[in-house]
């Protein structure tokens, strides 16, 4: 059995300012997001930084269409850096 996981590529910053991530995200139809996938947007966001682009304002982006699991809706509460879009953000907005 064959498992593929894949995370959406960094989105770079502004450029004035090269080697700087704005975002990192993941995207998830079928699935509730939970801490899991955070942590995974976490390692990415470190595995940036030890390669030298600037991560300290770089955001992580969950987005999904099943929704997000309290735990993970906790989290973004108290970290501004975490943003999670599900579809009537996606379609409409803040």
């Amino acid at each position: 059995m064959t498992f593929y996981h894949a995370v959406m590529r960094p989105v770079w910053g502004d450029l004035e300012r090269p080697g700087r991530a704005t975002a990192v995200g993941e995207a998830e139809w079928n699935d509730v997001m939970g801490t899991g996938h955070l942590e995974r947007l976490r390692h990415v966001r470190d595995l940036l930084a030890k390669g030298g682009t600037s991560t300290d304002r770089t955001r992580l982006q969950c987005f999904s269409g099943a929704g997000f699991t309290d735990d993970l809706r906790r989290l973004a509460r108290k970290d501004p850096a975490v943003q999670l879009i599900d579809i009537d953000r996606l379609y409409h907005g803040a």
